[in-house]
């Protein structure tokens, strides 16, 4: 059973693929709603805790993603690096994973990261050496702040998060999630 994420719990919300403002260029969610597996949403309010005692909050990008999203990004992204082959599952569609970022909590502003979530860039990876110190210094300000909190990340993506062993979890479509993000 997937639960979900809300601003009241103290996150921001910007779901990304329910607006314009993805890498398709076109929304691929009807509703705006960030669903994770139980476990998952421990680890991400563990993390929210502690980003507050260090005067920071959670920005949620994506969570939960049935396969039909999965399907829409993997023959919208040319470098499949970037997005899990449909055919393996994914961990998006298992509520398993979650993109994000970290905000200043005093301004609501946006912690640099060097490039803006789902860059299909080289860039995009943890210490790659063409983002600037400031920005490493933010990524690995996130990192530390996920892993202690008990996910896992992608080398490849600064914002992505995931459960250990998140394959261990069925992939989901949208017809068997109530309220789930389609």
């Amino acid at each position: 059973m997937l639960l979900p994420v809300t601003e009241a719990d103290g996150f921001v919300l910007d779901i990304r693929y329910a607006t314009p403002d993805n890498l398709t260029g076109a929304p691929i969610y009807t509703r705006p709603v960030a669903l994770l597996l139980p476990e998952a949403r421990d680890c991400l309010f563990a993390a929210r805790d502690q980003a507050a005692r260090l005067g920071l909050r959670i920005k949620i990008f994506d969570a939960f993603r049935p396969m039909e999203a999965q399907w829409a990004l993997w023959h919208a992204v040319t470098d499949k690096r970037f997005v899990a082959d449909p055919r393996a599952g994914g961990v998006h569609p298992r509520g398993a994973a979650v993109d994000l970022t970290l905000l200043d909590a005093a301004t609501g502003a946006t912690l640099p990261m060097g490039t803006g979530f789902d860059a299909v860039q080289a860039e995009s990876a943890h210490g790659h050496p063409g983002v600037p110190v400031d920005d490493q210094r933010n990524r690995a300000l996130l990192l530390g702040l996920m892993t202690a909190a008990g996910f896992d990340h992608y080398k490849l993506e600064w914002w992505h998060y995931q459960l250990p062993e998140a394959r261990r979890f069925p992939p989901l479509n949208a017809s068997a999630v109530r309220d789930g993000p389609m």
